[in-house]
């Protein structure tokens, strides 16, 4: 019996990925993965216990037991709802410092594969379709100029009431895209027949009508 059909999308942060994603497995009626979440759990749960950053192997043990589930929209690490507490920046770049250890990503690998059930999957994050679903039907990587990325992240904290300086995020994110890119493990990179879209002038609507287009394209050929 085939796989449910994959449609992994990749992108560096504040691509606009997340947004896309979980638009498109609506409009499918698709499952979604938001991956960049598992890591910031990770993030999170390692720094209420006070794990060092640096200690791999301890981070690893934990991202294999984390008690984490997806209601509505909603993340929720046990019983604790932590969908906000997830996405502050200083979540966000231990994340990013954790992503790079090897034993953390393979710790994740199977809980991420388990979210492709029927009907299909849309997953977003940094190596979804060069490591965690590389058969996936339809390879997408979202990209926009660092400027373009860190002004998205700036309206949005802004808009939730987050204080934020722009220069500070556009730092911020310029460090994370280097080192999401020259890690060793499943470094940030376009997949093998991947299709490139530059979001920088495009509205999310405009990104998720040229996905869904490239979508039905591809079934069509199958």
């Amino acid at each position: 019996m085939p796989l449910p059909p994959v449609i992994a999308i990749d992108g560096p942060t504040a691509s606009g990925k997340g947004t896309v994603a979980a638009a498109i497995a609506q409009k499918l009626g698709f499952h979604y993965l938001d991956s960049g979440a598992l890591y910031r759990l990770v993030a999170l749960a390692s720094k209420n216990q006070c794990i060092d950053i640096g200690n791999s192997a301890q981070l690893a043990v934990l991202a294999e037991k984390l008690p984490i589930s997806f209601e509505n929209g909603h993340i929720f690490l046990g019983e604790e709802n932590v969908t906000e507490a997830i996405r502050t920046e200083e979540i966000g770049l231990r994340a990013s410092t954790l992503a790079a250890y090897v034993d953390v990503r393979l710790a994740l690998t199977g809980l991420q594969r388990s979210f492709l059930k029927p009907p299909g999957l849309v997953a977003d994050g940094r190596d979804m379709a060069s490591v965690i679903f590389p058969g996936a039907i339809l390879k997408v990587f979202l990209t926009a100029t660092a400027q373009a990325r860190a002004e998205r992240r700036y309206k949005q904290l802004i808009a939730k009431g987050i204080p934020a300086k722009l220069e500070d995020l556009l730092r911020d994110l310029q460090e994370r895209d280097a080192r999401d890119s020259n890690r060793g493990a499943a470094p940030l990179l376009v997949a093998d027949g991947a299709k490139v879209l530059e979001t920088s002038d495009l509205s999310i609507d405009q990104v998720v009508a040229v996905v869904l287009d490239w979508y039905q394209s591809v079934i069509a050929q199958h």
